[in-house]
């Protein structure tokens, strides 16, 4: 049976890349200064960064349309036997939850993908779920499959200022005035459906070591160590507006990991909404014998 894979723009995907890699891409919507944007369409990363850059702006994220994601698989499933969404975590969003209840009007063609996933790690069950396609299989057995193995990957975050962590609630401003008088960067962890506090580190160059540790870690207790002969995980890195600093990072990523895969990405504009510029991200996440095989 042929199918379709799709996914949304917190995966990281880009509508270029979607095209190129012959999966569709919904883009998350914002609501910023009571106007409609939808990333990567008519909302670059440059044109977002400026406008979060502005204190008096009013920025809102939100889900898809039910007519957007349902007008999608419609005109999908004119072309495919069945397809897979893949959407970002339920514990983030509310996306996935509402596509599961549309879904059921489709008979059993629709599968949703509760997977817990977002960002690098999104990205990395859709090319688990294309190679499952290219191997023979069908939408039941990759949701199965990608659901079952949910729990295998990591993503740590460092952030550059608590500013935007202050505005989401997640701290409290008394706690991000001292946290940034001090320069103390927090180190926040995304396992499964939560996201979490994982550390406190001083400055910028402290954090990267705890990620890096907590990468080590990972791969020690829950991946059978690390084996640079026949990697056993797939390493992604993730940053918000400032790629000289994640390149200089992703070079002692690659000397902490010899010749593990590393893929790196803009974080999503759905995720740096809530902890602006600056931040950086380091994730694990196991490789599947049935799922994608990097030369």
């Amino acid at each position: 049976m042929s199918v379709a894979i799709v996914t949304d723009s917190n995966s990281g995907i880009t509508q270029a890349q979607a095209k190129e890699l012959g999966i569709s891409v919904l883009p998350m919507p914002f609501t910023i200064d009571g106007e409609t944007y939808y990333e990567d369409i008519n909302l670059t990363q440059d044109q977002f960064y400026e406008k979060l850059a502005d204190p008096n702006a009013e920025i809102h994220t939100s889900q898809p349309l039910p007519g957007d994601i349902m007008s999608l698989w419609d005109k999908l499933l004119e072309e495919y036997d069945e397809l897979v969404f893949i959407p970002m975590s339920s514990g983030l969003s509310g996306t996935c939850e509402s596509a599961t209840v549309f879904a059921a009007d489709y008979d059993g063609r629709v599968q949703v993908i509760n997977n817990q996933r977002i960002s690098v790690t999104q990205y990395m069950s859709v090319l688990d779920a294309m190679q499952m396609i290219k191997d023979g299989h069908d939408a039941v057995y990759i949701k199965r499959r990608l659901e079952e193995t949910k729990f295998d990957s990591n993503i740590f975050i460092t952030v550059d200022t608590m500013k935007y962590l202050k505005k989401g609630g997640r701290v409290t401003p008394a706690a991000a005035a001292f946290a940034d008088l001090l320069g103390i960067k927090p180190v926040l962890r995304i396992y499964g459906e939560k996201l979490d506090a994982f550390a406190k580190a001083r400055g910028m160059k402290n954090a990267k070591k705890v990620m890096i540790k907590a990468i080590t870690d990972d791969l020690e207790k829950n991946y059978g160590g690390i084996t640079p002969d026949k990697p056993n995980a797939w390493l992604g890195m993730a940053y918000t507006h400032n790629l000289s600093e994640a390149e200089e990072f992703k070079t002692e990523v690659a000397e902490a990991f010899p010749n593990y895969h590393i893929d790196m990405y803009p974080l999503s504009l759905s995720v740096s909404c809530h902890i602006g510029p600056g931040a950086l991200a380091v994730t694990c996440v196991k490789v599947l014998e049935d799922g994608c095989k990097y030369n």
